[in-house]
């Protein structure tokens, strides 16, 4: 569901996906074949959020602003099931990982990768073309081809998945 919040009102690309189950709140600005997933939470009421083209926010995901400012998120970027971002910026390409942290005005590079269930801390910066983990993330090496061809064929899933639910929609059954 999209709400409407003081005065601002969530506004989505061409060829997007929201699922019904997710909740996008207030200011909120979603670019063109994106895919915001079942039960994800996109939450501009203090703060603004801009998703890219191309981004998959996957389910459970819960994404917040810092007050008065605003959260870009870059285009094509993967954000994992379960993670939970309250950033300043993502990077282009990047890839969070399931249940991960991106904490209060953190900043993440262009085509990093953060690690399963890692933790960027408050206001820490994540260099681009790096993959970092741990609690506190911790750069741990430099993305290679292998993951940048597995993280291109991902995204182009979601993509694709995206396309799928709005051709033939969910349907309740029982």
């Amino acid at each position: 569901m999209r709400y409407r919040f003081d005065g601002k009102q969530p506004v989505v690309g061409k060829d997007t996906y929201v699922s019904d189950l997710a909740t996008v709140i207030g200011d909120v600005v979603i670019g063109k074949n994106c895919y915001i997933g079942h039960g994800a939470i996109l939450r501009g009421d203090y703060g603004r959020i801009e998703i890219g083209d191309g981004t998959a926010v996957e389910e459970g995901v819960i994404a917040h602003a810092p007050p008065g400012e605003r959260f870009q998120i870059g285009k094509r970027v993967t954000i994992g099931h379960g993670a939970v971002i309250h950033g300043k910026y993502i990077g282009d390409l990047a890839v969070i990982g399931m249940r991960a942290i991106i904490s209060i005005w953190s900043e993440i590079g262009k085509r990093s990768i953060v690690a399963e269930g890692s933790v960027v801390k408050m206001k820490q910066i994540i260099p681009p073309n790096v993959v970092a983990a741990g609690n506190p993330a911790r750069v741990v090496r430099d993305v290679s081809d292998q993951d940048e061809e597995f993280w291109s064929w991902g995204k182009q899933l979601y993509i694709d998945l995206a396309k799928k639910y709005l051709d033939i929609g969910m349907e309740p059954v029982g």
